[in-house]
Order: C-alpha cells, then sequence, then structure tokens
C-alpha cells in the first residue's frame, strides 16, 4: 500500500519538523531527516532520538518504510505495507530490523538504525524512513499509527553515479497564472521545474538576479543555500516557487539565473523577461489608440469626400465651356 503523506519530505528539517512533530503532543523524533554515504560492502549505523512528551512511559516501535515521490512539491508517498519495497532506490532492503522500546516519561532514547549495503550494490541514491509508533499494551501490541513520527534517510553508494538535472520550466507567473505582462507588481514570483534522469538525488543551488532594462539590479537572492538542501529524487521532477521582490509600478524586467549541482557542478544557466505595465495604462493606451484610428479614418474620409468634392465641381465647370 503506498499512502500519500502531507509532509515536505524533501524540504528543511525545520519545516519537517514542523509538520511531521507538531502533528501530536506524544513522540518527537531528530533529526528529521540525514544524509549518509555509505560504500558497497560497509555498514554504518545512523542514531536517531525519540523523546516521550508525555507524563506517562510508551513503548515505541520503529517502523521502515521506502517512499517515492507523491508530486512535484516534495511530497512523498510512504510505503506503508510491510511487504513491499519501492520499485527502484530501496533504502529499506539495506535497514536491520528493529525492536521495540520502552521510553519512560518525558525523557528520550537515542535508536540506531544500522544500514548495511551489500558489496555488489550499485552506485547511486537509495532514500526510506523509520517511522516510531507508540503501541498499546491493552492491544496487544497494536501501533497507533496517527501518531507516528518519522525520520528520514538519504543514502548515497558513492561509485559511477550519473548526474543528469534538465530544467524543463523556467516562468515568471502572478497569481499562479504565467505571463510575460503584469498590471501590478504584487505577487510575482518564478516558478522552476527540475527533472532528475539520474540515479542519484541531486539538491541544486544558485541565485537569482532580476535586473531593469537599464541594467540595474534591483532585487538578488539566493536559492536552495542551506543544509541539507532540498532534494529532487531519481526518476522525478520538483517544482519550487521564488518570489521576486523589489519589482516597481512600471518598467521592463529580466531575471537571470544560475543554478549548480552535482559533485561536477555543473551550471544551468536561464533567462525571462517581461513587463509591468498598470492596468490604467494599458486602458490609457488602448483608449489613445482607438482615438488616433478614429481620428485617422476621419481625416481618410474628409480627404475622400473633399476630392469627390472637387472632381464633381470641376467637372461641372467643364462642361459648360464647351457649350
Amino acid at each position: 500500500m503506498v499512502v500519500g503523506v502531507a509532509i515536505a519530505l524533501m524540504a528543511s528539517p525545520r519545516a519537517f519538523a514542523e509538520q511531521v512533530n507538531n502533528s501530536t503532543n506524544t513522540l518527537k523524533v531528530s533529526p528529521v531527516r540525514r544524509d549518509v554515504e555509505i560504500k558497497p560492502g560497509e555498514s554504518k549505523t545512523v542514531q536517531m532520538t525519540v523523546s516521550n512528551l508525555t507524563a506517562d512511559a510508551i513503548t515505541v516501535r520503529p517502523i521502515e518504510n521506502d517512499f517515492i515521490a507523491g508530486d512535484e512539491r516534495g511530497t512523498p508517498s510512504l510505503i506503508l505495507d510491510e511487504n513491499k519495497y519501492a520499485p527502484t532506490h530501496s533504502l529499506k532492503r539495506f535497514m536491520k530490523p528493529l525492536t521495540d522500546v520502552t521510553i519512560p516519561a518525558k525523557a528520550s532514547k537515542t535508536i540506531g538504525v544500522v544500514i548495511s549495503v551489500p558489496k555488489d550494490a550499485q552506485a547511486g541514491g537509495y532514500f526510506g524512513a523509520v517511522r516510531f509508533a507508540p503501541t498499546s499494551a491493552n492491544g496487544g501490541g497494536q501501533v497507533n499509527l496517527s501518531t507516528s513520527v518519522a525520520s528520514l534517510v538519504l543514502m548515497t553508494v558513492p561509485g559511477a553515479t550519473v548526474e543528469k538535472l534538465a530544467m524543463t520550466d523556467f516562468s515568471v507567473q502572478q497569481d499562479g497564472k504565467t505571463g510575460e505582462t503584469f498590471g501590478s507588481p504584487d505577487k510575482i514570483q518564478v516558478t522552476t521545474r527540475f527533472q532528475n534522469t539520474g540515479n542519484v538525488q541531486e539538491g541544486p543551488f544558485g541565485k537569482v538576479t532580476v535586473q531593469q532594462d537599464d541594467k540595474k539590479v534591483v532585487y538578488e537572492t539566493d536559492f536552495n543555500n542551506k543544509n541539507p538542501r532540498d532534494m529532487v529524487l531519481p526518476d522525478s521532477a520538483r517544482r519550487w516557487d521564488i518570489p521576486l521582490k523589489n519589482i516597481g509600478a512600471f518598467g521592463h524586467y529580466t531575471v537571470t539565473a544560475t543554478f549548480t549541482y552535482g559533485k561536477d557542478n555543473q551550471t544551468i544557466d536561464v533567462s525571462k523577461s517581461f513587463w509591468v505595465i498598470p492596468q490604467m495604462v494599458i486602458i490609457g493606451a488602448i483608449v489613445g489608440l482607438l482615438v488616433l484610428i478614429a481620428l485617422i479614418v476621419g481625416v481618410v474620409m474628409f480627404l475622400r469626400n473633399y476630392k469627390r468634392r472637387i472632381l464633381r465641381n470641376h467637372g461641372g465647370g467643364g462642361l459648360s465651356t464647351r457649350r
């Protein structure tokens, strides 16, 4: 069974912690995400600390899960069926089974999750989650999944990895609508979309700059420049929205960006131009154009009628002369 979980899986640890750990007043886990590198044939223990926020002792059951990308905003779909694995990039296959642990009231315990990578494991990215769910003593050890918390593990097996990230969208939007001309500078943003066709997760980062026509820089911001960075999983795509600030009420702007990814610092350069023209200016221009057209049409019709009158009068005078 694959279940979409409304949490920003590839978001920052703080954002993930707020969405996951604040969903319950029972348990808390840290770290909320760990990035590790394990060579083929080696093992590593990832430490996770689970805190009991209640006034009573709680028995917690660790549950290993794989996940896949649920959407293009970083929301995962956890594979909750204990007998199933992700079709590719499964980390659950490498996790050693864990046993229940009892945590005293208002206390914490550190649990070591052992990840053992086979010697013949292919290079690339693997990812999974360890959830911690309280068990019910009266229910024969039945777990309460609604109050579970999760810690994420993104693992890389070094070697001949394929790093291939493509930008498939870089557009300027306002209120979710893409355009090249906007009536106001409010809520203008750049939307980016990266497609990962490699075999390892990528965390693109870079800088976004906005210039006016006179090449004056009006805004500059870093993109995904944090630790750990938001990731694009293999065989998936990821979108980001980048708000643009300091945009004036009128003018022509060009937004440029340079994104970097991978161990070899591969770069992607892109730019997009747009106008900000107030609606009153547009309306005034349309009215002025209509007035100008009306004047031109009026002058043309006046000249045409005037010419006809001249020809008519000239023709009548000629006939009278011949007689």
